[in-house]
């Protein structure tokens, strides 16, 4: 019986072991993710920013295309003309 209690007693160290070691890796494991979480949210803030910036650069884009369709409407209003005198000389 003394033998059954020593058996015992060391599958409970053994049990203890590993709960310690499991719990060791569990809070391992949530570290890591901790430190992943934090980097996602911190990528996610970058790409909130960047978007924004995109979409006031777009804003800025669609003038700069307006302008440049009443250049190039006015240039070819003009040069159209010239075309127009010159075929009628």
């Amino acid at each position: 019986m003394a033998s059954r209690n020593v058996g015992g007693s060391q599958g409970f160290g053994r049990q203890s072991i590993m709960m310690t070691s499991g719990s060791a890796m569990k809070s391992r494991q949530l570290t890591h993710l901790h430190s992943q979480l934090e980097q996602l949210s911190a990528n996610l803030a970058d790409t909130e920013n960047l978007l924004r910036m995109t979409s006031v650069q777009a804003e800025a884009m669609r003038g700069l295309g307006s302008w440049h369709g009443g250049l190039f409407m006015a240039a070819s209003k003009v040069l159209g003309e010239e075309s127009v005198k010159e075929v009628g000389k």
